[in-house]
């Protein structure tokens, strides 16, 4: 499988995100099929796996800890803090006394001495970056992670936690319906030598072709029920935008789960792709994906297929937009 530098790590470009396995799109998957699912993707080449305190409450760590515990040495381990599960809550807290003692208790329930890449989930508006950062350095400095990370930021914001300590890498939503990095960030990676993390790579299963119908195929509890581009009215104008998608794909010689990875593989050598899937099946087949490269020509197609202006319906809620602290066209 392709690889990739990440900081000091060497890592899967296709990076197997397990939020899905425990958390926000619906009912998870028994324990049995997560755990199955986990394997295959170590037995596939996967060796970048992340995680968060976030997800299930601290059970996907859980989760992830007793599955790849015994494979330790072969993999690449990300979590995150700065975002938890308060009495059922999600509380948005970037405080250092927060961030020590929410990584004391992700390395219990990973069952690891060390975390490789520790990102600050979300940029709590109350705290300066600066302390926030300040904290998951002195983490470095005890041993108990290995490198920085932050999650849904801006450029200015990377930048300043930059100058506070190094950062290895930025994560946030990337794909070909979700362009804001694009503004600056992309090009503010490149500049400080961090890697791009593009979460959601696959528009949240827009691009898989698969979701067809929304409003019959999402469970209520399923994150996507609150975003705009979900809604009837939006997702119908989305969907005219797959005919072409679809075309290219097959074009291509490969699926259009497979074509969406790897047009975000190409925007750099510092990308890396991370999807999540609860189907073993959906599992293989992006991973069909490494090694395969497309054409400028196509490339450009689809960037003017589907873009921030022919995508209808904002990417998240006013609500939640209130959280994410990313440049907006």
């Amino acid at each position: 499988m392709e690889r990739r530098r990440i900081g000091p790590f060497s890592a899967s470009a296709l990076t197997l995100g397990c939020m899905n396995l425990s958390h926000a799109y619906g009912t998870p998957p028994d324990r049995g099929t997560a755990e199955a699912l986990l394997r295959r993707a170590l037995d596939s080449g996967v060796d970048f796996f992340d995680t968060a305190a976030l997800y299930g409450f601290g059970s996907n760590e859980t989760l992830v800890g007793e599955v790849l515990r015994p494979h330790r040495k072969r993999i690449t381990l990300a979590s995150k803090c700065g975002m938890t599960g308060v009495d059922g809550k999600k509380v948005i807290d970037g405080r250092p006394e927060t961030i020590l003692r929410t990584c004391d208790d992700s390395l219990k329930r990973l069952g690891t001495e060390v975390i490789d890449l520790y990102y600050l989930h979300r940029r709590d508006r109350q705290v300066p970056i600066e302390e926030s950062v300040g904290a998951l350095a002195r983490l470095v400095e005890q041993g108990k992670i290995r490198a920085v990370g932050l999650s849904e930021v801006s450029a200015e914001t990377i930048r300043r936690a930059h100058a506070e300590h190094p950062i290895t890498a930025v994560q946030s939503e990337y794909s070909l319906w979700t362009r804001n990095p694009e503004i600056a960030v992309l090009e503010t990676c490149r500049e400080l030598g961090a890697a791009f993390v593009a979460f959601s790579p696959l528009a949240r299963s827009f691009l898989t072709g698969k979701l067809t119908d929304p409003s019959t195929q999402l469970e209520d509890k399923d994150i996507r029920r609150q975003m705009p581009r979900f809604e009837a009215e939006a997702y119908a104008g989305n969907l005219k935008l797959l005919d072409g998608h679809k075309a290219m794909a097959a074009e291509t010689g490969c699926t259009p789960a497979q074509l969406a990875l790897a047009w975000v593989l190409a925007r750099g050598d510092n990308v890396f792709a991370l999807f999540g899937t609860k189907s073993i099946a959906h599992l293989d087949e992006n991973l069909g994906a490494d090694g395969l490269k497309l054409p400028p020509e196509t490339i450009s197609r689809l960037d003017q297929l589907i873009n921030q202006n022919t995508v209808v319906g904002a990417r998240y809620s006013a609500a939640i937009q209130t959280e994410i602290d990313t440049e907006e066209f």
